[in-house]
């Protein structure tokens, strides 16, 4: 009668050569020996074909827990997935926790158990691939595509009772008072362990600011000398400068003679100061002027020093914000 199947089975395929994929169906196939009926099993809807992923051909066939494919059973409300490693050809029972377990992560277990498995993917019905961070809970309330190493298994989970809206709510419920009781029991240990790593981290930036901090302060101060020195010759300049402009008016010539000359003075130092205004695009103000020649001296000796400006300044607000966290934790 199988043979007569197949001669069936065989005039029926098209002339192009082209098979259908073959289905392995176990215990299916073999109907019932010695008349006992077959044992009831979980029934699960999928197919197989290897080569590159492409949409299956044909219609799907429903088979028997077969031995090399894949399964999910639920056992103490938790689903297991069973399939055979390519490997070594075990088979090997993966147990899900729906809420916690991602696809990336089920997907990373399959290939922490056998190392020859260098692709695993989850696909839709459509095609589309599954992220992956969408969880086991939602990928199987839906039939799924398995591809490992270029093997696809089609699986259809086994439907669950759906929980009325009431029980449905109480579930809610249980899981933000569980979550609520985790919280209070573990939020203390939590901070502690926090503000510890923190503090680690606070004093490792410090350690590695403080020959920075020295360096810095040996630089300030002399470039604060050198901006002081130049202040006071600057007053010296000026002293000379009234001094000889009286010296040669009342003892030299006449004001008659140097008003002229007092004014040419005046109009050159308007010039120098509107100068001044072109090039740093600021007023000329005393204590913006020392400042502006404090960095000059400063950055000048830095790089004569090789002090790194960038480092300190990231190390300085590193520390700001771990001290801001630490006061707002």
């Amino acid at each position: 009668m199988l043979s007569g199947l197949g001669r069936a089975a065989r005039s029926g395929w098209p002339r192009s050569g082209r098979q259908p994929p073959v289905l392995l169906c176990g215990r299916a196939a073999r109907g019932r020996r010695g008349g006992s009926p077959l044992p009831s099993a979980p029934q699960v809807r999928l197919w197989k074909h290897t080569g590159a992923w492409r949409e299956p051909v044909g219609a799907p066939y429903r088979a028997l827990v077969p031995s090399d494919e894949v399964t999910i059973d639920y056992r103490h409300g938790l689903p297991m997935i069973t399939l055979t490693l390519p490997t070594r050809s075990e088979r090997c029972q993966f147990t899900i926790k729906p809420m916690v377990t991602t696809v990336e992560a089920f997907l990373q277990d399959v290939q922490r158990e056998d190392k020859g498995v260098e692709r695993a993917e989850v696909f839709a019905t459509d095609g589309c691939k599954v992220c992956g961070a969408t969880s086991m809970e939602v990928l199987l309330r839906n039939d799924f595509t398995l591809v490992i190493n270029n093997i696809a298994y089609c699986v259809s989970p086994p439907v669950k009772d759906k929980l009325s809206s009431e029980h449905a709510t109480e579930m809610e419920d249980i899981k933000s008072l569980v979550h609520q009781l985790y919280v209070a029991l573990h939020l203390e240990d939590h901070q502690v362990r926090k503000e510890r790593e923190l503090l680690r981290k606070l004093d490792h930036l410090k350690e590695e600011l403080l020959p920075l901090e020295q360096m810095k302060a040996r630089i300030a101060i002399n470039a604060n000398a050198k901006t002081t020195r130049l202040l006071w010759i600057g007053l010296a300049l000026m002293s000379t400068q009234g001094g000889a402009l009286a010296w040669l008016t009342w003892w030299v010539y006449s004001w008659d003679i140097m008003e002229p000359v007092t004014y040419f003075i005046t109009y050159g130092s308007a010039m120098a100061f509107y100068a001044y205004f072109i090039l740093t695009k600021q007023d000329y103000i005393y204590s913006d002027a020392r400042d502006r020649q404090f960095l000059h001296y400063f950055y000048r000796k830095c790089k004569k020093q090789h002090f790194n400006v960038e480092r300190y300044n990231q190390l300085k607000e590193n520390i700001a914000e771990e001290n801001n966290t630490l006061g707002c934790g």
